[in-house]
């Protein structure tokens, strides 16, 4: 089966499913409606695969329309448009205004005329259902719930989910990511990738500036520091009584298996998007300065580069390579992206171990000096789980 047939969505069902157990009625009521709701529009968005359209061609202009809590989107009344004057709904401007500026950092950083590459319009639907905790892209159109207005605020609140989800858009006219397993996985995370850099760029953030959260806006609202997820720190965006742990990995040796269903989040697709999520950010803090300039077109260039089923072996392949042909073999900028991906466990193809450290300790010390400090941590991080291990086989007579 193919991406075409799923729906990306920002909510992953593991915690709509956690929701589910809340002692919180409403709560339990709201979890309900969005997975339900979410069910349907699955059968909806076979339906549109099996008829596919070209979308047609607008110069990226945005039109935003308020569903009135309903779940029909062609009865959705005009609530803002290029052409008309500014909405006396907030949430029409708020997604008016980021579906812009998601639009101008393709435009201005990478040259991409909106999501398909070719003025395709950004259509934007706001109160979808009632409480709906989800927001997603469902291949023609951006869509936004209001929330449940205790777990969830309103999805229109926050410039990293809005970029997300569009960002599968970006995902699905380059690479066409098969949204299941490994491919589906590093669907997640260029999402992520795409919706962290659209809000530094916003904000005028350095890599060391930003918090790297994924929806910190509109999850868990009157918790702070909480987030959907965290790039920086997978496994770490929200730790609560009433949901646990975040369940996201962080390294290979942590991967999630799971079925290739929607139960099953296609295979841990939401799960396991913190492995590449890490390397970014790795990449991103390695280098220095902001992300969207070395670390995002490295990112970028791969992903074009990549196909339907790329693996993470291959995209950190095709990283590195492009990461030389950019900015030169042995670079500081390709040696950053190799210790990345060493970091969550996965090694270029190759490039062996004392490779690696030889262009590390080069980079450390032909570059400035928080390059050489950032190599040195990379490395004795390296030392410490070579040590843990070894005393793991010693222990248990390996």
């Amino acid at each position: 089966m193919t991406s075409e047939l799923r729906l990306n969505c920002i909510t992953p069902p593991y915690l709509l499913k956690r929701m589910l157990k809340s002692d919180d009625s409403e709560v339990r009521q709201a979890a309900l409606n969005t997975l339900l709701t979410t069910a349907h529009l699955r059968g909806e968005r076979s339906v549109q695969a099996a008829f596919p359209g070209a979308a047609a061609p607008g110069n990226g202009r945005r039109t935003v329309y308020d569903c009135r809590n309903t779940t029909s989107l062609p009865f959705a009344i005009l609530a803002r448009s290029e052409d008309g004057p500014e909405s006396t709904d907030v949430s029409a401007n708020r997604a008016f205004d980021t579906l812009g500026k998601t639009r101008d950092f393709f435009q201005q950083v990478y040259a991409r005329d909106s999501i398909d590459g070719h003025g395709m319009r950004l259509d934007g639907y706001v109160h979808y259902d009632y409480e709906f905790a989800n927001a997603f892209w469902n291949g023609r159109q951006m869509v936004f719930g209001d929330g449940d207005g205790r777990i969830f605020s309103d999805l229109t609140g926050s410039i990293s989910v809005i970029a997300h989800e569009l960002g599968h858009g970006v995902t699905e006219h380059t690479a066409g990511l098969e949204y299941h397993n490994q491919s589906g996985a590093l669907n997640e995370s260029m999402s992520d990738v795409f919706g962290a850099m659209v809000d530094q760029w916003a904000l005028g953030q350095t890599a060391e500036q930003a918090d790297w959260l994924i929806g910190r806006e509109v999850f868990t609202p009157h918790i702070e520091a909480d987030a959907l997820r965290s790039m920086k720190a997978p496994g770490h965006a929200w730790n609560t009584e009433k949901f646990g742990k975040d369940p996201q990995p962080d390294h290979m040796s942590k991967y999630v298996n799971m079925p290739d269903t929607y139960e099953g989040d296609w295979g841990a697709v939401h799960y396991n998007s913190g492995i590449p999520n890490k390397a970014f950010y790795v990449t991103a803090a390695t280098i220095g300065g902001y992300s969207w300039e070395a670390p995002g077109l490295i990112w970028y260039e791969a992903l074009k580069a990549s196909n339907s089923e790329t693996r993470f072996q291959e995209f950190a392949d095709t990283t590195y390579r492009k990461a030389g042909q950019l900015y030169g073999t042995g670079g500081s900028e390709q040696t950053a992206v190799l210790r990345a991906w060493r970091e969550v466990g996965i090694s270029v193809t190759g490039v062996s171990t004392g490779l690696a450290s030889a262009q590390t300790r080069t980079a450390g010390q032909n570059g400035d000096p928080f390059t050489a400090v950032r190599a040195l941590t990379v490395q004795v991080q390296d030392l410490s789980r070579e040590v843990a291990a070894l005393k793991g086989r010693v222990s248990t007579g390996g």
